[in-house]
């Protein structure tokens, strides 16, 4: 698994550095960065089919299903596919390199300007894996609390209250 989200990271950061500069959704506080990559429970990871985990970009963030061997897009490039991700279904959309090959992403935050550094992103991609991992829904969770810095869209996601218009603490 590692060799192939060290191709995804490889092939993002390129994509960084050639196509993305100059582009006004690039936050350039963020860098390209893979979180939580895991074979899916119920895989035993030497046969396991796809790895899922977060990808980081300085323009968006999403979760990611990365085949574990290179496979040719098979006119999958731009189409969407519901999938089983964690506890929940997703809707994923096909993309290729042939460097890295078919991959899917659903898109959690695009684009990252809500974001001011990389720890902040990093923080928000594990509460994501978190969040959807069995184990984690299985124990009792803590009462939310009111995070009046928080994006609104970033506390639905993580199932927090958000700021409330009209409200003043």
């Amino acid at each position: 698994m590692e060799h192939r989200v060290a191709a995804l990271l490889a092939f993002y950061r390129l994509v960084q550095t050639e196509r993305m500069q100059g582009i006004p959704i690039l936050n350039p506080a963020l860098a390209v960065e893979a979180v939580g990559f895991r074979v899916p429970e119920g895989q035993d990871g030497r046969g396991a089919s796809v790895a899922e985990g977060v990808l980081i970009t300085p323009w968006f963030m999403s979760l990611l299903r990365l085949p574990m061997a290179v496979e040719g897009h098979g006119g999958r490039v731009g189409r969407k596919r519901v999938h089983v991700f964690g506890t929940e279904r997703f809707e994923f959309i096909g993309a290729h390199d042939p460097d890295v090959g078919f991959h899917e992403a659903c898109a959690l935050f695009s684009p990252m300007n809500a974001f001011a550094h990389q720890s902040q992103a990093r923080e928000t991609a594990y509460a994501v894996m978190t969040a959807l991992t069995p184990a984690a829904r299985a124990e009792p969770a803590a009462p939310p609390v009111p995070d009046p810095a928080m994006p609104p869209r970033r506390a639905f996601l993580l199932g927090r209250p958000g700021p409330t218009p009209g409200r003043s603490s």
